[in-house]
C-alpha cells in the first residue's frame, strides 16, 4: 500500500514537473512564428496596392533617375549664374535620384533577399521621400512668393546663406523623420505625416495662388507679360500642378484614417496614396527640363553631331 502510494506521488510530481516546459515550448514556438519577419509587413494577403506602388516606381528608374541627374548637371553647369531656388531644386533632384536607385533594391528584397536589414534601409529611403519633397517644394514656393509679392525684401535676402540655412533645416527634419520611421514603435506615427502634409499642402497652394493672382494682375492692360514674370508664372503653374496631382490624394485620404480598418489603411490606402507622391520623382525633373529654353548638354551633343556631318555636295545636272 505504501509502495503504491509512493508510486502515485512520484508519477504526479513527475507529470507536474514536465508538463509546464512543454507548454512553454509550444508558447515560445507560437510567439516565434508570430514575430517572424516579413517584407510585406503584415500585408501578405493584400499585396495588390504594394505592387501597384512598386510598378509606378519603375518610372522613377527609367525616367526619373536620368532626368534628376540631368537637372543636377544643368544646375552645376549654370552655377556661375544661379537662380535663388537652385539649391532647393538641386537637393530635391539629388534625393529623388537617391530614391530612384533604391527601387531595384526594393524588388530584389521582396522576391529574393527577404532581408530585414535591407527592408529597414528601404523604409529609411521612403521616409526621406515622404518629407523631402513637400518641404523643398515649400521652400521653392516661399522663395517665389517673397520674390513676387515682396521684391524689396527679396532683394535683401538673395545671399546663398539664407537658402543654405533653410536647406539644412529641411535636411535635419527629413532625416529625423526617416530615422523615426525606420525605428518604428511610435504611436500614431502616421498622423505626424498627415499633419505635415496638410500644413505643407495648404501653404503651397495659398502661396502659388497668391503669386498667380499678382502676376495676372500685373498683366492687366498689356498685350504681353514681361519675360521674367512669364517665366515665374510658368514655374508657379508647374509647381501647383505637381502639388495638386501628387499630394491631393494624400490630403483627401489620410485625414480619414479612422474610417478604415488598420489593415486596409496600411495595405491599401497608404501604398496607393504614396504611389502618387513617389511618381513626383519623375514628374518634377521632367517639368523642370521642359521649362528650360536650352538644355546645355543635349544642345552641345546635337551641335557636335551636326558639325561632324559633311555638307552634302551639289548634285550634278
Amino acid at each position: 500500500m505504501e509502495e503504491s502510494l509512493y508510486l502515485n506521488i512520484t508519477l504526479n510530481s513527475t507529470l507536474n514537473f514536465t508538463l509546464p516546459p512543454q507548454q512553454s515550448t509550444e508558447n515560445s514556438s507560437v510567439n516565434t512564428t508570430a514575430k517572424q519577419f516579413s517584407v510585406f509587413d503584415g500585408c501578405e494577403e493584400m499585396v495588390a496596392a504594394i505592387l501597384f506602388d512598386l510598378a509606378v516606381q519603375v518610372f522613377n528608374v527609367f525616367l526619373g533617375l536620368p532626368a534628376n541627374i540631368m537637372v543636377m548637371l544643368i544646375i552645376y553647369h549654370n552655377r556661375r549664374e544661379p537662380s535663388t531656388s537652385d539649391i532647393f531644386i538641386f537637393l530635391l533632384a539629388f534625393l529623388d535620384a537617391y530614391f530612384g536607385i533604391m527601387v531595384p533594391i526594393s524588388f530584389l528584397n521582396l522576391y529574393y533577399w527577404q532581408s530585414k536589414e535591407a527592408w529597414l534601409a528601404i523604409k529609411f529611403v521612403y521616409g526621406v521621400k515622404d518629407t523631402s519633397g513637400p518641404l523643398f517644394l515649400s521652400c521653392i514656393c516661399l522663395d517665389r512668393f517673397i520674390a513676387v509679392l515682396f521684391p524689396i525684401t527679396f532683394s535683401r535676402l538673395t545671399h546663398i546663406k539664407y537658402r543654405a540655412g533653410c536647406s539644412v533645416v529641411v535636411l535635419v527634419l527629413t532625416f529625423s523623420y526617416a530615422s523615426a520611421k525606420t525605428i518604428g514603435g511610435i504611436p500614431h506615427f502616421e498622423r505626424i505625416f498627415t499633419a505635415e502634409i496638410l500644413m505643407v499642402f495648404s501653404l503651397m497652394v495659398l502661396c502659388n495662388l497668391a503669386i498667380l493672382q499678382v502676376l495676372q494682375r500685373s498683366r492687366a492692360g498689356r498685350d504681353e507679360m514681361h519675360p521674367m514674370k512669364k517665366k515665374a508664372f510658368k514655374m508657379v503653374l508647374s509647381i501647383l500642378a505637381i502639388i495638386i496631382f501628387n499630394y491631393l490624394p494624400l490630403v483627401a485620404m489620410f485625414p480619414f484614417q479612422d474610417s478604415y480598418t488598420p489593415d486596409v489603411f496600411r495595405c491599401y490606402i497608404q501604398p496607393v496614396g504614396f504611389a502618387f507622391v513617389n511618381i513626383s520623382s519623375s514628374i518634377q525633373p521632367l517639368l523642370y527640363l521642359t521649362r528650360l529654353e536650352k538644355v546645355p548638354y543635349l544642345s552641345d551633343a546635337c551641335a557636335r553631331r551636326c558639325s561632324s556631318k559633311k555638307p552634302s555636295e551639289p548634285t550634278s545636272a
